[in-house]
């Protein structure tokens, strides 16, 4: 065997036992949505995109925590496990066609009662028709 063909062969094992030994990578697909900031509403944000602020009475008093709001959809940020009325008929996807606060506006002065009709979580799931005055 020649000089060169020995060296040949030696590199080719060399060059073998190096792939085979060198950690193997792996691909990693990953999906991730950036929602951006918490929109800033006066009384909250339906539970769905695009996230639109909901007017005064659409939210129970149990999604405010010393008057802020504790989130819905991707930015809740209540206890696991949170149930909160809510007044539906306040919602678009019920028919409602009243109008809709802007993002960033100032809360008014309200004083009517809440009359809720839903039992809602954190994340938008619907969970028994309750009546709450």
């Amino acid at each position: 065997m020649t000089r060169t063909l020995k060296l040949a062969l030696l590199t080719a094992v060399a060059t073998l036992c190096l792939a085979a030994a060198a950690p193997q990578a792996h691909a990693q697909i990953s999906v991730g949505i950036n929602l951006g900031p918490e929109p800033g509403c006066p009384y909250g944000y339906y539970d769905y995109a695009p996230y639109n602020c909901s007017p005064y009475g659409y939210y129970g008093p149990e999604w405010f925590d010393s008057g802020v709001f504790i989130g819905a959809g991707p930015w809740h940020h209540g206890r696991q496990y949170f149930y909160g009325h809510v007044n539906n008929r306040l919602d678009p996807n019920h028919g409602y066609h009243g109008q809709l606060p802007a993002r960033g506006e100032a809360p008014g002065n309200h004083n009517e009662q809440f009359r809720g009709n839903e039992l809602r979580d954190g994340a938008g799931h619907t969970h028994g028709d309750t009546r709450h005055h």
